[in-house]
């Protein structure tokens, strides 16, 4: 019965894409560099572990916390290591290294820029304020707290609701007829929801009803419905506790995106090649068959 769900959250309407930014440098200045291990007598130091944790850090949430810091040393090692046989190798000689490395340092340093613009944006004040700015602006909704029995023919489902409406057992007459595999061992339960979460049919009649009341046979793409209403409420809103991290994103992502279009804005950018034009189609190939409809979401 329920819609397909886009973005979640209070902020999800109103996210912007934004620029992926990996700041891989930190400031170390206040704790001595220390020398925490040495390859072939190469030093691996201690803002070497920290920045080879910003960067593969993701990729270890398997790995115990007791055990991280000694995989990130290793990791080092291995990186040494490597580094040690290719220029024993003479590849930084190679026809495209010093290309590749002028590639990496711009990309570090966009990176560096944007997580910076991001951090500047992204305060506990600029959160509570963009909150508060949000919340007041939005509209008060109903949602419904409902149970349904859903049913293949129209004969059962008025059947159905004639004993739900003398007065029998909801939950049982759920467990016993309902065919919607997600809520009938539930009794019918949907929880919480807003009348843009159901298909048009189901949330018109549901909406009509009153706490308490049940329906008359509701007809859908899905089946026969019987729908009970158990609390009605104006839908709360998300406390800032739940949402800031959201608010977060959402900042530090404005930010970025505004400081990289206002560089574009101030750059000349001379584009020395023209898009390639989409291939046409071939009007003499045959058209594919159409493909069959699809069996209705359950």
């Amino acid at each position: 019965m329920r819609r397909s769900r886009g973005a979640a959250g209070l902020f999800g309407a109103i996210a912007l894409f934004g620029t992926s930014a990996i700041a891989l440098a930190q400031d170390t200045s206040a704790a001595p560099d220390k020398v925490v291990a040495t390859v072939n007598g190469a030093p691996i130091k201690e803002s070497d572990i920290t920045i080879a944790e910003q960067d593969i850090g993701s990729q270890l949430q398997s790995v115990p916390e007791t055990s991280r810091r000694d995989y990130l040393i290793r990791f080092m090692a291995d990186l040494k290591l490597g580094a040690q046989a290719a220029e024993q190798a003479k590849l930084q000689d190679g026809p495209d290294f010093a290309q590749r490395v002028e590639y990496f340092r711009d990309k570090i340093l966009l990176d560096d820029l944007m997580f910076k613009e991001g951090a500047k944006a992204d305060t506990p004040e600029a959160r509570k304020k963009l909150y508060d700015e949000t919340v007041s602006k939005l509209p008060p909704e109903t949602e419904l707290h409902a149970r349904h029995i859903l049913v293949e023919d129209e004969a059962t489902a008025k059947q159905v609701a004639d004993r739900a409406k003398k007065g029998e057992d909801f939950l049982a007459l759920s467990k016993e007829f309902s065919k919607d595999p997600g809520s009938a061992a539930d009794g019918g339960d949907l929880g919480w929801f807003t009348k843009d979460k159901m298909v048009k049919e189901f949330s018109d009649a549901a909406f009509k009803l009153e706490p308490g009341q049940i329906s008359d046979p509701v007809k859908s793409q899905f089946g026969w419905h019987i729908i009970k209403v158990e609390e009605k409420r104006t839908k709360p809103v998300p406390e800032f506790a739940q949402v800031q991290d959201q608010i977060g994103n959402y900042l530090v992502q404005r930010a970025q995106q505004t400081l990289l279009l206002s560089l574009r804005e101030k750059a000349k950018i001379v584009q020395l090649e023209k898009p390639t034009a989409p291939a046409q189609p071939d009007a003499s190939a045959k058209a594919p068959a159409a493909p069959a409809p699809a069996a209705p979401p359950q």
